[in-house]
């Protein structure tokens, strides 16, 4: 058979657009494609919920990648090692309670168990903005990242959601938007992004877990995210936290989902 270089093209744009036309409504969209939002997407997708992931980077997996300092080793606690169990990534005990995993077989693994679950996710897209009805955020705005970076003026798409997730790590880029915009009370001891305090992996992993939940109406946070938002100390290459954070959001969300 001889190669058609029109047919490949069309394949790509056909499949594509049919894959975006089919996300712009949708349960549940996260913005982030570290641990937190790739296990968060994981769990939702999982009980059926419709969901997508968008990644303003060309590749997906935030920080993980690089381990600690580019020594591509993550270390994990003993609940999150569960999790991982779960995902069939492999650990290894280093002392009581701190287990290590491989940074790369994390990743690509907890993103292919996520695709093959049911998330879909867009890479190389910004969210730029949200959509707000009276009191609610009800989507994300959309455009190529390359569109930012290049400064073009270029207008977006929209996505309509039913929640939103902010998963962007210590940027906390959707959070800021609400707040700068909208002029939004958030749901935080301020009413004002927090700010990232200094490093303490303990009650880093602790604060995040615990606050990864709503932060304005429609719109949730997880992982770095949420220490971000709510003023935690950050926690280093230790991800346990994170992929838990993710799981108890899609969980609080599907239950929210399921009862609407």
């Amino acid at each position: 058979m001889e190669i058609d270089d029109i047919k490949i093209s069309r394949a790509i744009i056909d499949s594509y657009t049919e894959k975006l036309k089919n996300a712009l409504d949708v349960d549940v969209a996260i913005v982030g494609g570290g641990p937190a939002g790739i296990a968060c997407g994981y769990y939702l997708a999982r009980k059926k919920v419709k969901v997508i992931l968008i990644e303003r980077k060309l590749s997906v997996g935030g920080g993980m990648w690089g381990g600690g300092m580019m020594f591509n080793e993550i270390v994990v606690q003993a609940e999150a090692r569960k999790i991982l169990d779960e995902f069939g990534v492999k650990t290894k005990e280093y002392e009581k309670g701190y287990f290590l995993a491989d940074s790369i077989e994390t990743v690509s693994t907890l993103l292919s168990k996520a695709t093959k679950a049911g998330l879909k996710v867009f890479n190389c897209i910004s969210a730029e903005d949200v959509m707000i009805r009276p009191g609610c955020i009800c989507g994300l705005v959309i455009n190529w990242s390359a569109v930012d970076m290049a400064k073009l003026h270029v207008d977006p798409l929209t996505i309509r959601a039913k929640f939103c997730i902010d998963a962007t790590g210590h940027a906390a880029e959707v959070c800021h938007i609400v707040e700068r915009k909208i002029g939004a009370v958030l749901k935080t001891k301020t009413g004002k992004i927090m700010g990232e305090k200094p490093m303490w992996a303990a009650k880093g992993e602790e604060y995040i877990i615990k606050h990864s939940k709503e932060v304005y109406p429609g719109l949730y946070v997880c992982g770095m995210a949420a220490g971000a938002v709510f003023g935690g100390p950050r926690m280093g290459p230790i991800f346990g936290g994170m992929i838990i954070s993710g799981k108890n959001v899609a969980n609080e969300l599907a239950g929210k989902l399921e009862a609407k």
